[in-house]
C-alpha cells in the first residue's frame, strides 16, 4: 500500500482505490433505463390497452362515417372487380365494416344485391366469422384485463358466468335471435372467458339462417311479391319475433326471483 506523503518531497499521493471512489459519479435516479422501464410499464397497462382500443374504434367509426360503405346499394361495386376477387374483396370489407359497428343487415343486403343468394351468402357468412374474430381479438388483448375488475354487479357476473361456462350455447342463441347488437356480443365475449373455437364456430352457424334471410332478400328486391322474397321476409320476421317474446318472457322471470 503507497504511503499518504513520499519520503522526498512530502508529495500527497492517493492510492489508486481511493482514486477509484472518489472519481465515481452515483447513478441517477432518473437513469435512462429506469425511465424506458416505467413508460413500457405504462404503455403495457391495462387501461393504457383500452384507451387504445377504444382510440380504434372510434378512428374505424369515424372513417365509416366518411366514405359511407352504404353507398354500394346505389352506386354499385367498382366495375373493376368482378367474380371470386369480387367476392373476397367484399368479405374483408364486411368484415372491417363490422368491427367500425357498420350494422349487419345492410352489409348482408348489400351481399345480396351484388352478387346473388349463394354468393352474397357466403361471402357474407365470412366476413361475420372475420369481423367477429378480429373484434374478439381487439377486445381480448386490449380490454379484457381493464374490464374484468368491473365486473361486480350481479346481471355482470351473472352475463360473464354464462359465457364463459356456456360460451357455444350462449353465443349460438345471441346469433341465432335478434336483438343483441353484433359487436356488443363481440365485445362481451371477449371480456369473458369464452375460447376462441365456441365463439367462432357459434357465430358461423347461428349466423347462417338471418344472414340467408337478408341475402335472398337483396337479391329478389326487385320482385318484392315473389315468393322468394315473401319467404326471406318471413325469416327475418319470425326470429325478430320470437327473440322479443323470449326476452320479454326472461324479463318477467328475472323480476319475480
Amino acid at each position: 500500500m503507497l504511503d499518504a506523503t513520499t519520503r522526498s518531497g512530502g508529495t500527497v499521493t492517493a492510492s489508486p482505490r481511493v482514486a477509484a471512489t472518489e472519481c465515481a459519479v452515483p447513478a441517477s435516479p432518473l437513469s435512462g433505463a429506469g425511465f424506458a422501464a416505467r413508460c413500457t410499464r405504462a404503455v403495457r397497462s391495462p387501461y393504457a390497452r383500452l384507451s387504445l382500443l377504444l382510440a380504434l374504434l372510434a378512428g374505424a367509426a369515424a372513417g365509416v362515417l366518411v366514405f359511407e360503405p352504404q353507398r354500394l346499394l346505389t352506386h354499385g361495386w367498382p366495375p373493376q372487380l368482378g367474380g371470386a376477387a369480387a367476392a373476397v374483396v367484399f368479405a374483408v370489407a364486411y368484415g372491417l365494416c363490422t368491427v367500425a359497428f357498420v350494422p349487419r343487415p345492410l352489409l348482408n343486403l348489400a351481399a345480396g344485391a351484388l352478387f346473388g343468394s349463394q354468393v352474397g351468402l357466403a361471402a357474407s357468412l365470412a366476413g361475420t366469422v372475420l369481423g367477429a374474430g378480429v373484434a374478439f381479438g381487439l377486445g381480448r388483448v386490449l380490454g379484457q384485463d381493464a374490464l374484468r375488475p368491473l365486473l361486480r354487479g350481479r346481471w355482470l357476473k351473472a352475463a360473464d358466468g354464462q359465457l364463459s361456462r356456456h360460451g357455444f350455447r350462449s353465443m349460438l342463441a345471441a346469433r341465432l335471435f335478434p336483438g343483441v347488437p353484433f359487436w356488443a356480443a363481440n365485445y362481451c365475449a371477449a371480456v369473458s372467458r369464452m375460447r376462441w373455437w365456441p365463439f367462432l364456430l357459434a357465430t358461423a352457424v347461428g349466423s347462417v339462417p338471418n344472414t340467408a334471410a337478408y341475402a335472398v332478400a337483396g337479391a329478389r328486391a326487385s320482385a318484392p311479391t315473389s315468393p322468394a322474397f315473401l319467404i326471406a321476409m318471413a325469416g327475418i320476421a319470425v326470429p325478430a319475433l320470437l327473440g322479443s317474446v323470449v326476452a320479454w318472457r326472461k324479463r318477467h322471470h328475472l323480476r319475480g326471483r
